[in-house]
This record gives C-alpha cells, structure tokens and sequence, in this order.
C-alpha cells in the first residue's frame, strides 16, 4: 500500500467522523483557586462543531487521491 492511498483513506474516514459526530467536545480547568485547606475549581466544556461542507470535502478529496493513485501506480 502507497503512502498516497493511505492518506486518501485516512481522509475518507476522517471526512466520514465529520459527518457522523458533526463536532467534538473537550473539558478544560477554568478557574482554581485554593485558600487554606480549601481547593475550589471550575471545569469548562467547549464544543467544536465541524462543518458538513468540511467532511464533504473531505471525502472528495480522499477519493480524488485514490483515483489519482490507480492512474500512476
């Protein structure tokens, strides 16, 4: 297996999770503070949303890159 089909199939896949989740979320520490024996901390949640037109694109350009490799190899 090339090094180009693999790319190709890594970006289908990933264009495919796009599509499927539309996103990801992660959790952050926020704030924390600690006063005496007292520890207090904030965790944040933030949302990162991937956009249909990327995991589209994606996959175009996954398949492009299979095709692109039948043609040389």
């Amino acid at each position: 297996m090339t090094a180009i089909r693999i790319v190709a199939l890594l970006l289908i896949l990933g264009g495919g999770l796009a599509l499927a989740y539309g996103g990801f979320s992660y959790t952050r520490d926020a704030h924390k503070a600690s006063v005496g024996p007292l520890e207090l901390s904030v965790k944040d949640t933030q949302t990162v949303a991937i956009p249909a037109w990327a995991g589209v694109g994606l996959i175009v350009v996954g398949i492009g890159l299979l095709f692109a490799g039948r043609r040389k190899g």
